[in-house]
This record gives structure tokens, sequence and C-alpha cells, in this order.
């Protein structure tokens, strides 16, 4: 088990530093929300797989002269796959021999402490999920997929399989009704749930470091703002106040597993949506060619 949490606490770091990029670039370039939820995929695949295709243009291969090192786990005539080695504290690999036994004590120790702890944050989100989902069964049917409840505080979608949308009793007669079943009609159709729970579960993988719990805080942000983006869109342009009205109108929801009309700063969230812009056939380009590059760069580990 020391040997998993030796490639893991690698990982972690490769995922810290590719989320600091997108972190930085998401906060001082002016790029629509709906891509920089794409983007926090390529921090996501740090945190869950340790292979890489080397690359001289990898921001890997420019680290790798100072502090990181890569270990080739093959190498062919087209391409050759490694996996970052930031800890280097091994002698050799597969299996790992480390430069000081105590080392080896050191990650098998932490190997079972992460493995509890981690254990322990994973059933505590899937018991406050279940618990969340079991309160619902009272809910009354409105019609197709959309329930009212009296224990929900802001409209929401529930569940990933089959997915509910719930609103308070109270806005079931609301003249912004149509627009608060579009914006969760956008979780739904987006799968919205199933990215939330992937992302809370990467942060239960990686507990022990703090950027991963950071990185969670931003992409739900970008999510929500990346629905409200996906729904003004569907929407004539003049409709923007009244959508933000609506929106000062929705309590902040605090569930977790959840895709809120409320789930966010709402400030924040009224603010991007008076300054939504719809995509042009440019931008829309620009964005994608932004987003392949941040990718390759991040994706990629150093040159053999």
């Amino acid at each position: 088990m020391g040997e998993v949490f030796y490639w893991l606490f690698n990982m972690s770091v490769a995922a810290s530093l590719a989320g600091t990029v997108i972190a930085l670039v998401r906060r001082f370039w002016r790029i629509p929300r709906r891509v920089a939820v794409i983007l926090w995929i390529i921090p996501f695949l740090r945190f869950w797989f340790p292979f890489g295709i080397g690359s001289r243009y990898s921001l890997m291969t420019l680290l790798s002269r100072f502090t990181t090192r890569t270990v080739t786990v093959y190498e062919g005539k087209l391409a050759s796959f490694s996996v970052m080695n930031s800890v280097m504290a091994a002698n050799s690999y597969f299996p790992i021999t480390y430069k000081v036994d105590l080392l080896g004590d050191v990650f098998e120790i932490a190997a079972v402490v992460w493995a509890i702890l981690a254990g322990a944050v994973v059933i505590t989100m899937a018991v406050l999920c279940f618990t969340t989902l079991s309160e619902l069964k009272t809910a009354d049917r409105l019609r197709d997929h959309v329930y009212l409840s009296n224990k929900v505080t802001s409209p929401a979608v529930y569940g990933i399989f089959r997915p509910r949308i719930v609103i308070p009793a109270s806005v079931s007669d609301s003249a912004d009704l149509d627009l608060i079943l579009l914006h969760e009609e956008r979780h739904i159709r987006r799968l919205d749930n199933l990215w939330r729970i992937a992302a809370f579960l990467t942060a239960a993988l990686h507990w022990f470091n703090p950027l991963a719990w950071l990185f969670l805080k931003l992409f739900l942000s970008d999510l929500e703002l990346a629905c409200d983006e996906s729904a003004l869109a569907r929407l004539p342009a003049d409709v923007k106040k009244r959508y933000a009205h609506a929106l000062l109108n929705a309590e902040e929801s605090k569930t977790l597993f959840a895709s809120a009309f409320g789930g966010a700063k709402i400030r924040t969230r009224i603010e991007h949506v008076l300054s939504f812009r719809r995509m042009t056939a440019v931008s829309a380009v620009g964005s994608a060619v932004l987003a392949a590059v941040i990718a390759y760069v991040l994706l990629t580990n150093a040159a053999p």
C-alpha cells in the first residue's frame, strides 16, 4: 500500500500544478464559465491518472529542470508514457526501493492513515447524500419529473440516473417558475450532479491536499455559473434582468450533492448574468484552441 500512496502523492503534486494554472487562467482571463468548467477536467485527470505522454512542450518539462522528474513506463517510436515523480525518494521503481529504509516505513504508515481517512470522508458523504434523498420521498409530484416539497429552501436537481427537480411549494405559482425550471433542466442535460459527485470523490481521495478542496470550491462555483450561461443562451437578451431578479429572490441552498438554483453566491451570479454575452463563432473557436493548448501543456509529461 505504501507504493500506491507514493504514486498517489505524486499525482496530487502534478494535479496541484495543473489546477493552479487553471485557477489563474479563470481569474485573469475573461473566458466563459462553460469553458472554465471544461478546463477543470485537466487537474481532475491528473488527480486520477498517473500516466502521460512525453512532450518537450509540457509544463512538466520545464519543471523537470529544477524539481521533478519522470519515470518512463513505456518508450516507443511514436510516443513514450511516463509517470510524474516529484517526490524522488526512490532509487528504483516497479517495485519501489527507497533511498533510505525509513522512507518505506513512512509511506506505509502514511498509506494506512490516508486509506482510513479517505474511507471516512467517502462514507460521510454517502450518508449525507442518502439522507438528503430519503428526506425527499415525501415530495409531491407536480408534473413529469418536477416535485414540490416543504423540506427544501431552493429549487434543485436531486439524483443522477433518475433526476428530479424539487422546488419549494412556495414557488410553485411563481412568475419566474419557467426560468427556474429551465435552469434546472440545463443541470440535468449537462449531467452536473454526476460531475459534482466526481468532484467530491476526487477531493475525498486527495483529502490531505488543501488545494484539492480549493479546486473543488472553484469548480462548483464555475459549474453553477456555466449552467446560468447555458440557460441564458436559450433566452432572449431582454430576459436577463428577469433572470437576475429570480436569482435574487432565491435563497442560497446549502445542499452539497444537488444542483440548486440558488446554490452559489447570489451577488456573483447576478453580476455574471447581467454581464453575459453570447459566444460568437470566433470566440468559440478561440476558446476551443485555448483549451486544447492548455490541455496539451498540462496533461503531458516531461520528455524522456
